[in-house]
Parts: structure tokens; sequence; C-alpha cells
């Protein structure tokens, strides 16, 4: 107590002191004769005299606050004992062993209100036909259909349409796939630019022309090189109907693999991007190549305020039955919609692609020969052996009328007498000849039926919209309306087969490395958006906008446009050859490397306590990356934080979500000396680990420290870092090798001790105060989980095995998956060196294999990051031939043949094993999450990176890690997946009791939804905690406060899917106004939910946004639809917005 009030007399004098000489200094300045001139005129010389005077003065300034900052820290030094922890006591080994930690005891509740739990247990959608029960009904055989090889004979009577004739819109357009044989800017230099050169001028020769055009990232590369001239003229071409944009994303999306975060956001930027240049408003959705359908893009569409959609890629067993019952056209409605309000009209086209022979009817061999580009002489021919013949007046009426018949056999697979006949193909219409070549001919036909009123019907070039408008029409239906006789459809359309058992399912893991960094940047992304958006607006807020790094917006932007580019449906996929897929990944970690630089440009800002005294130098940041990658396919490496007894380092924890989070945090330190104290001055109880260069070698210059930390939502938290003698409050982790007979030992440093043992067969665990998981003695790999409050043991077994591919031709590659029967247990040539780390905040088993590491985490802290299991699985198959890796999860769940995938993060499907389909077609995509369930648990896998799923066996869970395979699965990439890198995957495994009384019934089986507990589980895992070192400075750092943005908390069912800066006409500057977007989630309340560690409420979906952000005035909320292209009426600023479960909505908001 003596010593602490010397140091504060002490302090309390040097501030005196420094004030005194700044008030001495102030007063010289101001009346020193020598510096004032007569009326005010200075000399420009001594304007600059002045100016210099001035800047001395702030960095005297700067220097005193510095000075008293320093003090500041010195006294928390001194008076700190080391000893004392949040809650006044330190970690403890309870009698079972596991570490009782101090933390701060505040109470957290949970108040969910039971209106907010009704969707998981309520009725799902009224739909006429629902996928699972297709999938049950077919028997996915495969018989000759004839011409229509995968379909049917079609018949129909002359007279039918006597009454009303076909109408027929015949669709030019182009498919350039943003990166796949080549990169992108080689497919535009090569093709795509001069399609659009052509496309201007053909357009204009004959009004009655058409087109359409789907990938903005294409379009706006040659719009940015087009003349003023070209530009108006493509205007004028949009404006006229004649050139249509359809969908208007970023990129023609896949469908499979992305994350709705990314799905949304690629359509933000195609739809603002032409909202700035064009004032063009997609009102139809085109998508004609991604392999498979998932029902999250109907509703990403439908709230964008598209009308209509079209898909092509469908299992042809699907496509045959639709045909036969006439359901190709149907309203698509999401699965939790009782209503119809989610409904979009959707045209499924029914035959095997979308090029021309397979397009204008049944008969390809007849399609081919309406394909001018193939016209003899030019490069391209007809496989079936009979070419086009150019129309001539000799000729044209056996033309159209065998042209008509192709048209009328492919209307009776419809309802209505409107027919839509695409007319293109992979990067078509690059040359001036096929525009010519096609149109021409085309007209010369459509002139001929149209004039001969015997033939009953009317065929012309249409747009995507022209077609559904007409469509409308001949119903006498306003647009977005349901026909009469459409059936509704819930479901997917996965897993997709194009031909016999070709399963399109292996695509869903290629290239794993891809798919997680992928993952890695939209959580940068999103956590770059929120935060420069915040700083923004309380620059504006200040009136610092001049003095912020306003500019980084342009980093923004190129990182959407990266991102956006990868969910292209060959790239995030891995299905472009070796070299794009390096293009790709070039143009990730550059937007990586940007989305860091403004994280941590906004955080210095946001976090100086004084704001006067912010400076912002590009060449000198002022916070460190929590990691840097040397290369595009190199694993990440974490910063050093170098601590020097000379004084603290501080550090930043960024909390990316808009939750509290409770967790466990690891940063790597240069010494096992080390303390962290809150901003306040308390102490944390920190865990100092090794840091492993190999199986068995220990760094002796790195060091991890763990400590357990509370960061209020979207908050940057400050912490400081010392290093100190021994505290009790840093306690070292207690290392065990598990070792084979006559392996060797393992190298370790002096402060961190090793001990080693013979493996034996034994089962042994790890516990923490939540959790503890058995592991086999032989295998290192986990076998049991048992809850605290669970009275029972669950089996849940972790085993790798391995799938071959077929010896026959067809074989495995980048998009099949054509297994060599079932896998077979992964062969370990010597038993694994297994390593096991226990301590107070977590708790680690690592089994070191060939091909894989498994490290399998506990972290001993209340609340979210404490219920569930944190896994790592390094994999490097490098040196495997044809060869797939799986980590199996085997289970005493009674499954039965049913499971639980995700779509696109956004909702679950339930998905069913048919034992009638092969292996590869019981696989689905997963890019955020899996469960097996029954009606006492359910076992979540969450995952940090999209991956193929499936469930073999009741009980089971099977997830594909990586893929090798030597060989083209002959689908045009024309190489096999040989450019296999090290990868991480991240998994939570997540086991829950289900509440008594809530046994699964046939509503909560159909529709099911993750819980509370599972949402922050996924969210954790997707979204890190940033760590930010503040950079040294050589006269020591400013004074620094925790930014934390949010006023009042959001409900716990909502999510913040992005803070998003709005575009102005300048494309590197922002507007005045950011898109807030916001996401409720769908709950499953029947499950357990213990202590989240937060408090948790929800409000039945209402909350009030102008009561949302401290010190910032909200001066405008104005609903939006999804991608920002529509407006509603602004909403009195204080008002409360209301979401329904699942909904996404967007509001435009001006915060200042």
């Amino acid at each position: 107590m003596k010593l602490r009030k010397q140091v504060t007399v002490c302090g309390g004098a040097i501030f005196c002191v420094a004030v005194f000489s700044l008030y001495l200094m102030l007063d010289r300045v101001q009346h020193d004769p020598a510096r004032r001139q007569n009326g005010g005129n200075f000399p420009r010389s001594q304007i600059s005299v002045l100016q210099n005077r001035i800047e001395q003065l702030e960095q005297l300034l700067e220097e005193n606050h510095q000075i008293i900052s320093h003090i500041k820290d010195s006294v928390m030094e001194l008076t700190d004992t080391g000893a004392v922890s949040p809650s006044g006591h330190l970690p403890f080994r309870s009698a079972n062993g596991s570490w009782v930690l101090p933390f701060d005891r505040r109470p957290t509740f949970l108040a969910v209100k039971p209106q907010d739990c009704q969707l998981a247990a309520g009725s799902h959608s009224q739909a006429d036909v629902q996928m699972l029960d297709v999938y049950s009904l077919l028997k996915f055989d495969n018989p000759d259909g004839g011409v229509w090889k995968q379909g049917f004979d079609i018949t129909y009577d002359a007279d039918e349409w006597d009454k009303e004739p076909l109408q027929v819109f015949v669709i030019p357009h182009s498919h350039n796939d943003p990166g796949w044989v080549k990169t992108f800017d080689k497919y535009f230099t090569d093709q795509t630019q001069h399609i659009l050169n052509n496309m201007v001028v053909k357009l204009a020769e004959d009004p009655r022309r058409k087109f359409i055009w789907s990938e903005i990232s294409f379009f706006s590369k040659w719009w940015e090189s087009a003349d003023a001239q070209k530009q108006e003229a493509t205007r004028k071409l949009i404006l006229e109907g004649q050139l249509e944009i359809v969908t208007g994303g970023w990129v023609m999306t896949d469908e499979a693999n992305v994350h709705y975060f990314a799905m949304i956001d690629q359509l933000i930027e195609g739809h603002q991007w032409l909202e700035r240049n064009i004032g063009a408003t997609p009102h139809s959705g085109w998508a004609i190549d991604p392999f498979g359908h998932s029902s999250t893009m109907a509703y990403v569409l439908k709230r964008a305020n598209l009308t209509n959609m079209l898909i092509q890629r469908v299992h042809y067993s699907v496509k045959k039955h639709f045909a036969a019952t006439r359901n190709l056209e149907f309203m698509w409605r999401q699965p939790w919609d009782t209503g119809s309000s989610s409904d979009i009209l959707c045209h499924m086209m029914p035959f095997y692609s979308y090029d021309v022979p397979h397009t204008c009817g049944p008969d390809p061999k007849i399609c081919c020969q309406f394909d001018f580009k193939r016209l003899p002489g030019g490069r391209i021919n007809c496989p079936w052996k009979v070419p086009p013949k150019t129309v001539v007046e000799a000729n044209v009426a056996e033309r159209a009328q065998l042209l008509l018949d192709q048209y009328r056999k492919k209307s009776k697979l419809y309802r209505s007498k409107v027919l839509l006949i695409p007319l293109g193909d992979d990067f078509r219409y690059d040359k001036a000849l096929e525009w010519d070549q096609q149109y021409t001919n085309y007209q010369k036909l459509f002139d001929y039926m149209n004039s001969h009123p015997e033939m009953h019907v009317k065929a012309q070039f249409g747009t995507l919209t022209d077609y559904f408008n007409a469509l409308y029409k001949s119903y006498g239906l306003a647009q977005g309306s349901r026909p009469t006789d459409f059936p509704v459809l819930s479901g997917d359309f996965f897993a997709y087969a194009d031909r016999e058992d070709h399963y399109w399912t292996g695509y869903f893991t290629s290239r794993p490395f891809y798919k997680s960094l992928d993952r890695v940047i939209e959580s940068h992304l999103r956590g770059a958006e929120i935060l420069y958006s915040l700083a923004v607006a309380n620059a504006r807020h200040l009136g610092m906008e001049g003095r912020y790094p306003v500019s980084d917006y342009a980093l923004l932007v190129d990182a959407r446009r990266s991102v956006g580019l990868f969910q292209h449906h060959d790239a995030i996929t891995g299905t472009a050859k070796e070299n794009v897929v390096v293009d790709y990944g070039t143009r990730l970690l550059r937007s990586l490397i940007g989305l860091k630089r403004v994280i941590i440009n906004a955080a210095h800002f946001l976090i100086m306590k004084n704001k006067e005294f912010y400076r912002f130098y590009q060449t000198e940041p002022f916070l460190e990356t929590d990691d840097r990658r040397a290369t595009q396919d190199s694993l990440p490496q974490n910063t050093l934080i170098e601590l020097d007894p000379a004084g603290p380092r501080y550090l930043v924890l960024f909390n990316p979500l808009e939750q509290e989070r409770l967790c466990a945090v690891t940063v790597l330190v240069n010494t096992h000396k080390v303390r962290v104290l809150t901003e306040d001055g308390q102490t944390l109880p920190v865990q100092v680990s090794a840091q492993w260069s190999s199986s068995n070698q220990m760094s002796a210059e790195v060091f991890e420290a763990t400590f357990m930390v509370r960061l209020p939502s979207l908050a940057l938290t400050v912490f400081h870092m010392y290093t100190s003698p021994d505290s009790p409050m840093t306690l070292r982790s207690d290392t065990l090798f598990r070792l084979p007979r006559g392996a060797l030992t393992a190298h370790a440093s002096e402060p961190l001790p090793v001990r080693s043992q013979q493996s034996d067969p034994q089962t042994f665990y790890i516990s923490s105060q939540f959790l503890t998981l058995g592991f086999s003695g032989t295998t290192g790999l986990l076998e049991t989980i048992k809850h605290k409050e669970d009275p029972q043991e669950m089996k849940v077994q972790m085993h790798f095995v391995l799938y071959g591919t077929r010896p026959s031709k067809d074989k495995s590659g980048a998009y099949l998956f054509l297994p060599d029967g079932k896998a077979t247990p992964y062969d370990h040539q010597e038993p694994p060196v297994v390593r096991v780390v226990e301590g107070p905040l977590f708790s680690e088993v690592v089994a070191n294999y060939q091909h894989f590491q498994q490290a399998i985490r506990i972290h001993n802290v209340p609340g979210v990051d404490g219920l569930s299991v944190d896994i790592t699985t390094t994999v490097d198959i490098r040196d495997q031939t044809n060869k797939e890796l799986a980590l199996r999860l085997v289970t005493d769940i009674q499954s039965g043949d049913v499971f639980y995938t995700d779509l696109n993060g956004f909702q679950m499907q339930l998905r069913r094993r048919h034992q009638k389909l092969p292996l590869q077609a019981n696989f689905y995509p997963m890019p955020s999450q899996a469960y097996i369930q029954d009606n006492h648990h359910r076992l979540t896998l969450h995952t940090a990176q999209a991956l193929g799923v499936s469930s073999l066996e009741n009980g089971q869970l099977e997830v594909i890690l990586d893929r090798r395979l030597m060989q083209d699965d002959n689908r045009g990439l024309g190489q096999g997946l040989k450019d296999n890198k090290r990868t991480i995957n991240r998994f939570r495994l997540l086991l829950e009791r289900r509440l008594m009384g809530n046994k699964m019934t046939d509503n909560s089986m159909m529709m099911s939804f993750p819980s509370l507990l599972g949402h922050m589980t996924n969210a954790i895992l997707n979204h890190n905690v940033l760590a930010l070192p503040v950079l040294p400075k050589r006269r020591g750092v400013p004074p620094l406060q925790t930014f934390a943005p949010l006023k009042s908390m959001l409900p716990c069912d909502f999510h913040l899917l992005n803070l998003r800066s709005i575009q102005s006409q300048d494309p590197n500057a922002p507007s005045p106004y950011t898109a807030l977007i916001l996401h409720r989630l769908g709950l499953d309340c029947a499950l357990d939910v213990p202590n989240l560690g937060f408090n948790c409420t929800t409000t039945q979906g209402q909350l009030n946004v102008s009561s949302l952000f401290k010190n910032l005035d909200l001066q405008l909320l104005q609903p939006m639809s999804l991608t920002l292209m529509y407006s509603s009426p602004p909403l009195a600023n204080h008002s409360t917005v209301s979401l329904d479960p699942m909904e996404i909505s967007s509001f435009k908001l001006k915060l200042r």
C-alpha cells in the first residue's frame, strides 16, 4: 500500500511538471512579439516557420500524453502483484484432475422467447413437389430413350396449336467462364472483349436481334476500356430491350461450396456496378453451368427482387421425371415458408447440355444442324455427321418444318404455349462471322414461319425476360405471380449426374486448400467492411474525415471482386487448370493483404483515446497483422510478439462477431515469462506452451501464450503484455509423449519440461470442467465424449479411410467421384507419435501420422468455446496416387439412413442415404456443417471450409479431406488433381442432448435447424479473433482504449451479415451511406442449452437500429432489396425493424 502511494505521488508530480512546462511554452508562443505581424499579414517564409512551430507544439503535446501513459503503465505494473485475477483467486486443480479457472463470474442469462422457436416446431411449406419424395420415388435407372437418350419419345398432334399458336423465343447467349482452362485475363483478351465489341455493332444492325449477358466481372473490365460512344450504344441497347443483363452477379456462382455471405456479396457487387454505370436492373436469373442447384440461390434472387430464374444442371433422371409430369416450370419455395412469400418462378432446361445441339429439341442430331457456327468449312462440326445448311429460298420450307418439329416436341414438356430456346455455348459470338451466320439464318427461318399461318407459330429472337413476360401474359398474370397450374417445389438439386453413374460429387472437396483460404478471406472481408464503416462514420462524426485513410475503400473493392471472382463455378469448385488456380490464389492473397491493412488502419483510429493525436502514415503502420502468408499456396505464420523488459507491448483483439465472446486466445511470444493484463490492470491466467517445429521438436525461442478473455461484440479490446518474473497466474503446460516402442524421444527446451512413456492400448483421457474425451491408446484418435451433466459416455470414434478410383476407363477427377468400392482403413506403416498437452486453459491430443496430423483440443472456458471439441487436421497426400483421404466418425446415435447437411451456411437440408444409388451419389456439399441425430442426441460436425460429406451407415458421418487424382475425368478440364498442398482443415465437433419430452416428429425431421449453441459454435469457428499487436514506437505509444461500438446488444438470433460501405460515383470512394444486412436465424430449441458465456435474449425479430451504435447519429433508415437496387420509403429514424425467422434484409443507413 505504501509503495502504491509513493508511485502515485511520484506520477502526479511528473504530470504537474509536464503540464506546467506545456503552459509556459504556450504562453511564450502567444506573447513573443517577433511572431506577430502588422494586420496579420505574414510573409510566406514566416508562415512556414509558424507551421513548423505548431507541428513542434503538437509533437510536445503528444510526447506529454505518452509520458502520462507510461506513468500509468508503470503504476499498473508496480501495483499489480501478478497474483490478482478478475475473480480474486488463482487457477487450481479439482479432485478429478481438471483445472478450475478464475474468471469474471458475471451472471449470464438466456432469454429465448418460445415464439422464436416455433419455426423448427411448426409445419413446413406446403409443396406439390418435395425433392426428397422425388428421390424416394425414382428408380434411377437409365434406359435408352431413343434420340433423347436420357428421356423418352415425344409425340404430338398436328392440330394442337390451331387455337393458340406456339410462341418461340430464341435467346442468343455466350457462356463466359471467368477462369477455367485459361485465366480470367487471358479469356478476356482472347475472346470476351471481341464478343462484347461485336455485340455492340451487330445488335445495332437489326432491332429484332437480341442477346443476354451474365458475368459482370467480364462486362466491367470491357466497359473500362470501351470509349464513350460504345458505352452509350450499350446503354441504348439495354434501354431498348435488345440486350438484357441476366442475374447480374460478378460471376455465375457455384451453388454447392459457396457460403451465403459470398453468394450475396458477389451479387451486390454486380448489381452495384450496374446501378452506377448503366442503371440496369436484372429481372431474371440465368444459371446454366453450376453443377447442381441450391434453394438458397432461389431465396437470394427473390430477396434481390428478381422475379424469375432458369437452371440447367440437374440429375438426368430428375429431368426426365419432371419432363414426363410437365413440372419443368415451377414455383420454388423455401422449406420453412408456410405462405408463398419466398416463391420464385423457375424454368428447368430439359436436356443434357446448354449447347445448341441440346436446346432446340430432343434430337441433338437435328438441333446441331441449326448451329450455324458449325457450317462446313468452320473449325467445329457436328459429331452426328449431318452438318448445318445455309438457309436459302430453295430449302427454307424444309428447314423451317424440321426445326418447328423439334420446337413442338420440346414444348410438349411444358404447360404453356410459350417456348424458350437458348442459342449459344461457351465463349460463342467472338467472331463477327458467327453473329452473321446465326442471326441471318435464324431470321430467314423466323420470317418464313411467321409468314405461314398454317404453321401456327410465332418465332423471334428474345431475351430471357421477354420469354417470362410472354409466359405471364399467356396466363393473364402480373410478373412474379404463380400460373394456376404450376406446381410448388421445395428442396434442392444435389447431387448432379450428367450420365450413367457419373456423379459430380468430387468437386465438393477438390482443392481444399483454396476452399479454406476463401473462407479465411471472407471472414476478413466482413470484418474489414464492418470496421471501415464504423471508422469512417466515427471520423465523420468527429469532423476528421480528411485525416482518415478513406482511400482504403479501393482495397475493399478489390477484395470484394477477388472474392466474388472466386465464387465462380470453376474456381471455388477446384475445377480449373493449375495455372488458373495459381492466378486465383494470387488475387486472393493480394486481397487478403489489403484487407489486413484496412483492418489495422481502422483499428488504429478507433482505439486512439484522444483522436487529436491520431496520425496516419502510409509507410508506418500502427499495428501488426495477426499472421502472414509467404506465397499464395503457403500456410499462415502467426506474428511473433517480442516482449521487452523495458516496457509493455499492447495487443488489440478484434472480435468480428455480433455477440460477446468469452474465449481462449493464443499468441506467439519470445519468452515463457509472460503476463497479460486487461486494460484496467487485472492479470489474466496464462497457459504457456511449446511451439513445435515437428512432431517431436520444440522451439527454444518461440512459445505459445494462451489466455482467457471476454470480448464485447464487434469490439477492438486492448490488453497489456509484459515479460516478468514467474507469476502465479502464468502456468506451464504439462506435455507427455506417448511413443511407440523404439521411437525417438522428444527434444525439449529447458523451461517447458516434457515427459514420455511407451504407448499402450489402454484408453487415455483429457478433461475440462465441461467435457471429458477418451482416446485410443493405440491410434491416439478420439473414441468417446462425455458431458459433465450427462451420465452417459458417448461413443464418437474417429477413423481415417482411403478411397481409390475405378480400374475402368472412367475414373475420378476434379469433378467426378468414381470410387473403386467402399473405403479401406488408412494403413499406417508406423505407429503414431502422440503428444498429450494438459493445462488450465486447454488440453489437447496430437496424433502424428505419415499423411496427416490430427489435433484435438478442448478449452477450459465457460460458454460456447468450451462446449465443443476443436479439431485441426493437417493433411499432406502429395506422395499418393489416385487416393482420397476421408475422416469417418462412428457413433451410437441411431440416425438410420437420415443425415443433415447445410446449404451455403444458410439452411439445413435433410438427406437420405439410398441403397439404390451408388456410393458416390450419397455425398453432398458441406459448406459449414452436417449432423446426425436421434431422440437423445445430435452430433454436429462444423467446418471452416467446404468439403464433401455423407453418412454411409447408421450413426456415421464421413467427410472427404483431400483428393489426389492423376487423370482428367472427361469434362473439359484436361487435367487431373496433382497440385495438392499441405492443407489445414478446421472443424468443431458438438455433441448436444435433446431435452426430455422433445422427441423428433416428422415435421422436425423434415425441416431442421441448428440450435442456438450450434449457430454460435459455427460462428466462432468461421470468425477467428484477430490478434493485432501494436508496433513499438520510438517515442512511446499514445494512450489507447477499447473500442466497443454497440450501445445495445443484438438479439442472439440475429446475425450481422455485413455492414458494407456503399459506393459513390467514384468507384474508389464511399458514399455517406452504409448497407446494414441482417439475417434472423432459425432455431431448434429442443436441444439442451447450457451456459453460453454471454447474455442472450431474443425479441421476436424486433430491432431498434437507432439505439444500436454508440456515439453515432442515425440520419437515415431505409429498407432496401437485398442487393440495394430497389428501395422502400425511409422509416422514421427511431423505428423498430422486424425480421421473420430465416429472413435476410438490407437497410440503407446514414451514420454520422
